[in-house]
Order: C-alpha cells, then structure tokens, then sequence
C-alpha cells in the first residue's frame, strides 16, 4: 500500500493535506530518510510524522476505564467515548469500534479495536466470554439472590429464553458481584430488577481474560491481544 493511502487509513487527513506534509518533508524514517507518496517498503515502526512515531498499527486493541456520563455510539448526543481518544482516531479505516457496549450509567472496562476477527471472537454468544460486573444495590439484598442467578432458569421480562447460569457473590448488605457469560440488553440490572431491587451504580472491571487493574477513570491503553 502506498504510504499516502496508509497515513490517510491511519487518520492524519485527505489525501491532498497528506501530500502536502510529504512534499514539505514531514514524514520520515527514523535515521532521518524524507519520505515521498510512493514509498511503501518501510515497517510502521520506523516512520515518523512531524518526528513523532505512528499511531498504533492496524489491528490495534485497547481498554479504556469508561467514566459514567458517557455513551458508546459515534451517532449519540452528548459526551462519547470517541471524545476520550486522539481525534484523528476516529477518522482510521477500519473504524475503531467498541467490543460491546456499557451504557451512559456504566463505568468501567470497555474495549476497542479495529481488528473485526478479535471483536467477532469476543462478543460471539459461542465465545461465553466472562464478563465482571459489581452491581451498588438502592436496596438491601433479600438473600435469594444467588439462588435465581445461579440457576439457569430466570426469565426476564420480554424475553423468550431463560438466562444462562451466572455466577454471583454479596459482597455487602447492598453490594454484588456477577459475572456473565452472555451479554443481554441491561442485564445486570434487569436480573436486579427481576428480584425487586434496582441497581444505582454499575462497574465492568473484566472482560475474558483482560482486567481493569489500576486504570484510572477516562483513562485508555494500548495492550495486546491475548490468545
């Protein structure tokens, strides 16, 4: 691919403002070398724009700690995740896409990539990928609980098939911790709703076998995929 359409993929602009930046000797290697459109042979590593390396390469995946108050589609009014990245970002073809989604009123662990096969592989029903969430509850639990989630028979409203087993730890008198292997519409909090008691706050800190850690809120890293 010739490096004027790979920059442009890679979202520094149109082809025309990337041309210019070539012809003014903007993109280099890294021991200095100016590069022209036509150059095609050298490794993503080894390019530098405006002396700065490239944005991550092609079938980059990342975790971010999402802040409450944001939404996860590009077409939504108010604050998107999209807003927490570098701009251009959104301009990379393929388009980085979230794995999954966490609504407005849910913090936490949300990955992106651009990579279709790892997303396809993380968010397919066949996957059972486990996903962490810790649930703040307005009211005390009952106690039955576990029992209904555990189960593999709870029905929630409007649907046609019952919930697969989930696990589920009472962590305090209002306080819980489910983990999911499949990813309904507001599950966490229709399974909550189904018991009578409503979630105030929500937090995703694992998805399969990546973990929040210590990222801080509205924060994001580049990591690798795991196999």
């Amino acid at each position: 691919m010739r490096l004027t359409k790979y920059l442009g993929n890679l979202g520094y602009g149109g082809r025309k403002s990337i041309e210019a930046d070539l012809a003014r000797g903007r993109v280099t290697t890294i021991d200095g070398k100016i590069l022209g459109p036509r150059d095609s042979q050298v490794d993503h590593k080894d390019i530098r724009y405006n002396g700065a390396p490239l944005d991550p390469a092609p079938g980059m995946l990342l975790m971010m700690n999402k802040p409450t108050g944001y939404t996860c589609s590009r077409k939504d009014p108010g604050p998107i995740i999209y807003d927490l990245l570098p701009e251009r970002w959104l301009a990379r073809k393929p388009a980085l896409s979230t794995v999954g989604r966490l609504d407005a009123d849910t913090s936490g662990l949300l990955l992106l990539t651009d990579d279709g096969q790892l997303l396809h592989r993380l968010i397919s029903p066949k996957s059972e990928t486990e996903k962490v969430y810790h649930a703040t509850l307005a009211r005390p639990l009952s106690g039955k609980e576990e029992a209904a989630f555990t189960s593999g028979t709870l029905m929630l409203k409007e649907e046609q098939k019952p919930l697969k087993p989930a696990q589920y730890e009472a962590t305090s008198e209002t306080t819980a911790t489910l983990t999911l292997t499949e990813g309904r519409y507001h599950q966490v909090r229709r399974m909550f709703a189904a018991m009578g008691n409503h979630v105030e706050a929500l937090h995703r800190s694992r998805v399969g076998p990546y973990s929040l850690g210590d990222l801080p809120q509205g924060e994001w890293q580049i990591i690798k995929p795991i196999t």
